[in-house]
């Protein structure tokens, strides 16, 4: 094995591990950024963020977008006089 194909290894491998690290990052983006904004729902965000990676990242905008979005209180009714 010559220098070069050594060189080529070290690449391989550090292109690999950087790939893993950003899927990384990316799947669990959702479940932080709702969990930093107290998101009621934020572990169903990250799951939701997990998820969509998984299955082909189509729908991971969507839990992004969940983890910014709050629910609304609930109104209370007040009675009528």
């Amino acid at each position: 094995m010559s220098g070069l194909d050594l060189f080529a290894w070290i690449v391989l491998a550090i292109v690999l591990t950087v790939i893993v690290l950003v899927i990384w990052l990316v799947g669990s983006m959702p479940g932080h950024v709702a969990r930093r904004r107290g998101h009621p729902w934020a572990e169903a965000v990250g799951i939701a963020g997990w998820i969509t990676l998984i299955f082909g990242f189509v729908l991971w905008p969507v839990a992004m977008i969940w983890a910014y979005v709050d629910v609304p209180a609930k109104r209370t009714m007040e009675p009528r006089p």
